[in-house]
């Protein structure tokens, strides 16, 4: 009967551990898509307005997926709290990757006459 408990305990402990690794292991880090988009819109054109990191989600604890040099060209199709941007790189040495950059390092060119 010993026998039996004390393999129960050490199985229960075991997928506990697996479980729990597990549950570590998915952090805010992991990828995020534009399924965290608080607002859509229309596909537009921007430029990154000094070097900065794509990440993998809205905001600075996610994993850099590649920098971002200025003048990098962009499409954003999303963001988050008018804050991140969720977006296609047209340009450079990250082109066709998407990702999330902050608001406050893109530039847009608009027309305002």
């Amino acid at each position: 009967m010993r026998s039996l408990i004390r393999k129960a305990a050490t199985t229960a402990a075991a997928t506990t551990l697996l479980f729990g690794a597990t549950a570590l292991m998915a952090t805010p880090a992991a990828a995020v898509g534009s399924s965290a988009c608080t607002k859509n819109v229309t596909n537009y054109t921007a430029w990154a307005s000094t070097t900065v990191n794509l990440r993998s989600g809205p905001g600075t604890g996610y994993t850099s997926l590649g920098l971002l040099q200025t003048d990098t060209k962009v499409t954003v199709s999303c963001w988050k709290s008018d804050s991140w941007a969720y977006l296609t790189v047209k340009s450079g040495a990250n082109s066709g990757k998407t990702g999330w950059v902050s608001l406050a390092y893109l530039a847009v060119n608009i027309d305002l006459s």
